[in-house]
């Protein structure tokens, strides 16, 4: 279940960049997309525990998904933006062994502004305005998925 929402997440985050003009700001255009990007790195998360590694292969079939759906432009720098930031995942989550809720923590600080730059730039949608905003939007739902893992953990270490 969570594979499939992130692959459909990756989809309408992608159409949501191109059908939805930007708002125009002082630090350049702002883009709705950048708002909830960050719930696609929530469900990254999830998917990445129901699949693995597999998630690569999610990860690609949004690409092509999104390839048939909004200009090839877009769906290749969703692509290599994921496959950057899920590599960088996959080697915090096989070499760091902390909780689950500290990787998440410690692979988004390298991840998450990797993605957004590699995005932006090969999309032409970089501003400041679009930059710090996806951060921002990214880091509430890692932030979120790192609460309710924190929680688990140390309700688990109680039960204990």
């Amino acid at each position: 279940m969570w594979t499939a929402l992130y692959v459909a997440s990756i989809v309408a985050v992608n159409w949501m960049f191109t059908a939805i003009p930007p708002w125009p700001t002082p630090l350049g255009d702002l883009y709705l997309a950048t708002l909830v990007v960050g719930f696609v790195f929530v469900l990254r998360d999830y998917a990445q525990r129901e699949a693995g590694h597999a998630v690569l292969a999610a990860t690609v079939a949004g690409g092509v998904l999104t390839w048939f759906i909004v200009e090839p432009a877009i769906a290749v720098a969703s692509v290599t933006a994921f496959m950057l930031s899920e590599m960088v995942d996959w080697g915090v989550y096989s070499f760091l062994r902390r909780p689950l809720s500290q990787r998440i923590l410690i692979s988004s600080l390298i991840s998450v502004p990797l993605d957004t730059l590699a995005f932006q730039y090969l999309a032409g949608y970089l501003t400041p305005a679009a930059f710090l905003t996806e951060i921002a939007s990214k880091a509430v739902g890692v932030l979120l998925v790192w609460y309710l893992l924190h929680l688990r953990d140390r309700k688990l270490a109680l039960a204990a």
